[in-house]
């Protein structure tokens, strides 16, 4: 307790998982909905000359730097749906890690976010790198459902002007998913109109959509090659709402026989609206979500705590709820199935002890080995001030829980095997009474014989973890063939073996120490009592 209380005292950051040097960086810029392919295009040569500007003194690692307007301009874990002729996205790739010499590729994120958020008026930039963990949603992410979507829209208006008024550093851009200015252009058909003339609105919107996508008319062939032969307008036409609507629809009018042609604008009216892009539901709940990524240098929970301080006094309407999901619901989620999965372990060893032991005592004495573990974990986070990894500490704690009860099982074993042999000295039986005084000395000698197994142990372990926590790496093959290991610190992989191993060393370590002092006086302690209920 009071090292897992000095630990989290410091207000360490708690990551979700480890956080790596980026492999790739994605620049995502969107421009209001119903920008031109032409305009985004523009925008982006723009930003593609000030993310060249920042990249040139690190063009030694920048392995190829690719631009995307429209389609397939989108991000991280993201799904292509349909045409995005607002947005572009500049990918810049680098090289491996071991041939960067130590340039970090995280402060030239950082640089690129400096250089773009906030400079563009009208741009939204979104700034991230490859994930290295499975799909967890945004850093921050709040979601706001219920049944009214006006209801809906302003209170993610309050909940969004509340966090930007709060002036929170770290946050990238909040943006909701809900966009409500999408521009329509609505053709609205005069019924009566259009029933004079014997037209239906089949025919009506048929020969707009020609106009518009076109119509396979026939087939031009080549050989075995069929080419499909599309009758639309030109494209100055068709980029034209007036020449678009004035275009004359042809028929027969069903009254006289005759072909007819007349203006759809003589039948319809244009109208300029705005309207919704997507309607998101959950539970047959309407919902809105608001989230963004943070800026590197920036920890994810912390903001987030933030966030619901600032939230805390804003009252939700009734039958509304607002949620945090995203990357930081998968981090409860995933905090508590470590948990579970820890107390699964403790008891099916405390099961099988049981079973060995034939006694219950003598199991909880070793299972408090495993709490002296966790207490070394968080004291050793502390000292070297290390952040606190959800999934790889937790699965370290998980694994030392297997790893410091042999040290106890070894102490104790021989213990009971020293006291058995005390009562055959004494002509006694394995139930004999043995007095406090013999147990002590069993105790001593238990510890005196077994404190070079024990300690062996735990320095090995502790000696074969330590090139997986400082990342080292060698390559086999070279040093077999060329004689040069091409030895290196750090790397892709190390960010996740580092939390790992030093959670097992650290715990290892205390774990060790206080199995050889308090593991006997515990014994030592429940005996005494046993004797005591005995007299």
């Amino acid at each position: 307790i009071i090292s897992i209380t000095f630990y989290f005292s410091q207000q360490p950051k708690v990551n979700f998982f480890p956080v790596n040097e980026p492999k790739y960086i994605n620049v995502i810029a969107e421009l209001p909905v119903g920008t031109d392919l032409m305009a985004t295009d523009s925008a982006m040569k723009v930003i593609e000359a000030r993310v060249d500007k920042v990249i040139a003194p690190y063009r030694s690692i920048v392995k190829s730097v690719q631009s995307t307007v429209g389609k397939g301009a989108i991000g991280e874990n993201q799904t292509k749906i349909g045409d995005s002729p607002n947005k572009g996205r500049i990918t810049i790739t680098f090289i491996p890690f071991k041939e960067r010499e130590g340039i970090k590729t995280s402060d030239i994120m950082r640089e690129i976010s400096q250089s773009l958020i906030g400079k563009y008026p009208g741009i939204n930039f979104n700034i991230e790198k490859n994930s290295q963990g499975p799909p967890s949603g945004k850093a921050i992410n709040i979601e706001v459902s219920g049944k009214d979507l006006q209801q809906l829209i302003k209170i993610t208006q309050d909940i969004q002007s509340l966090i930007e008024n709060a002036r929170i550093d770290g946050i990238e851009g909040l943006k909701s998913d809900l966009n409500t200015d999408k521009p329509d252009i609505i053709i609205r058909i005069d019924r009566d109109k259009a029933r004079r003339f014997g037209l239906s609105t089949r025919q009506i919107a048929g020969t707009i959509r020609t106009a518009l996508f076109g119509k396979e008319v026939s087939n031009f062939k080549v050989g075995e090659d069929k080419y499909p032969i599309m009758l639309r307008l030109k494209p100055e036409y068709r980029n034209n709402i007036t020449a678009l609507i004035d275009q004359k629809i042809t028929f027969r009018n069903m009254a006289t026989g005759r072909v007819m042609q007349i203006p759809i604008s003589a039948i319809a009216n244009v109208e300029n609206n705005k309207s919704f892009d997507a309607i998101k539901r959950i539970d047959l709940k309407r919902a809105v979500t608001i989230s963004s990524n943070i800026r590197p240098g920036f920890n994810a929970t912390s903001i987030n705590n933030q966030i619901k301080q600032v939230l805390a006094s804003y009252t939700i309407p009734d039958g509304y709820q607002m949620e945090f999901t995203g990357e930081q619901k998968e981090q409860q989620d995933s905090m508590f199935f470590l948990v579970i999965a820890l107390l699964i372990a403790v008891s099916l060893i405390a099961l099988i002890l049981v079973t060995q032991f034939n006694s219950v005592v003598k199991p909880l004495i070793i299972i408090a080995s495993v709490v002296f573990s966790t207490a070394g974990v968080f004291l050793g986070l502390a000292l070297f001030n290390m952040s606190f990894v959800i999934i790889m500490t937790g699965i370290g704690i998980v694994a030392l829980a297997g790893v410091v009860v042999n040290n106890a099982i070894v102490l104790i074993d021989y213990s009971d095997y020293l006291r058995l042999q005390k009562r055959i000295e004494l002509g006694g039986s394995e139930k004999t009474f043995l007095p406090d005084s013999d147990t002590a000395k069993c105790l001593e000698t238990a510890g005196k014989t077994r404190f070079r197994p024990v300690i062996l142990t735990a320095v090995t372990t502790v000696l074969g973890l330590i090139p997986l926590a400082i990342g080292l790496n060698f390559d086999f093959v070279s040093l077999i063939t060329d004689l040069n290991p091409q030895i290196y610190f750090g790397g892709d992989n190390a960010i996740y073996w580092g939390p790992l191993s030093w959670t097992i060393i650290f715990g290892l370590t205390v774990a060790t120490f206080l199995t050889l002092i308090i593991v006997p006086c515990m014994y030592f302690v429940l005996s005494k009592v046993k004797n005591r209920f005995r007299a």
